[in-house]
């Protein structure tokens, strides 16, 4: 593997057909201390990894994440059995990051300590930010441990978010795969429409992200937004559907 520097990180070097680092990360699960193998994790299996800068920072958390989280269940139907997001930062940060984002379809790796990084030779130096030691942004397709393909993002200044995301590795893995479109549901606590219409999208099979009301949204947003004042409003590809009603009446 080259290490030599250049600038101020590592030669970003591609190293498709190695296998991956052998690294043991350290995991908080449930109060308690669990330690996980990289054999645990890819040993048999078919696994898309996305690695970042740094947790709750800004395109990870409003574009890298959420896009992998959005198409985890396609990922799934074309033969992907696990998706990784991996950055060097402690298990606490990566824990509540997973959290706050609601990533509940994406396993969310700390590697601390930097190894696992390191070993990919994509550990780089981002002091002039003050992060210290932290990933190069890129992604790979890994299949029992063998890395088959990798984007990685251009070495240029700053944080170039060009070819690492989730639509350019899903497009490698199925070219004919249709994307799913964006949903969002506006919603209340305690309303059976909504619960109907949620319902009704989870058949479907579309995932969505759920605005509630009060949770940071109010009923003048919702009209200013929709012209509506009831609740659920949906839209589907940045196209407002309406109601539970106006979103049978659109599968129908």
């Amino acid at each position: 593997m080259n290490t030599n520097k250049i600038s101020n990180k590592t030669t970003l070097s591609n190293i498709e057909g190695q296998t991956i680092p052998s690294v043991t990360f350290a995991t908080r699960q449930n109060d308690e201390w669990k330690s996980v193998t990289t054999d645990e994790i890819f040993k048999e299996k078919t696994v898309v990894v996305f690695s970042l800068p740094g947790a709750f920072t800004p395109t990870c958390s409003s574009t890298h994440l959420p896009r992998y989280n959005e198409l985890a269940r396609v990922f799934k139907q074309n033969g992907v059995d696990e998706i990784v997001c991996l950055s060097v930062n402690d298990t606490f940060v990566m824990n509540a990051w997973a959290s706050d984002q609601e990533a509940q379809n994406i396993t969310l790796l700390p590697d601390g300590n930097g190894e696992f990084t390191d070993g990919m030779g994509m550990l780089v130096d981002k002091a002039d930010l003050g992060f210290g030691k932290r990933s190069w942004r890129y992604s790979m397709l890994v299949k029992d441990g063998v890395i088959e393909k990798m984007f990685i993002e251009p070495d240029l200044p700053g944080d170039p978010f060009e070819v690492s995301d989730a639509d350019t590795m899903l497009s490698y893995i199925n070219p004919q795969q249709v994307k799913p479109e964006a949903v969002s549901i506006f919603t209340k606590p305690g309303c059976p429409f909504c619960v109907k219409a949620k319902a009704l999208l989870t058949d479907k099979g579309l995932a969505f992200e759920e605005i509630t009301m009060g949770d940071g949204a109010s009923l003048t947003s919702l009209k200013a937004i929709t012209g509506r004042e009831t609740v659920p409003q949906i839209f589907i590809g940045g196209k407002h559907i309406g109601g539970s009603d106006d979103l049978a009446s659109y599968f129908a």
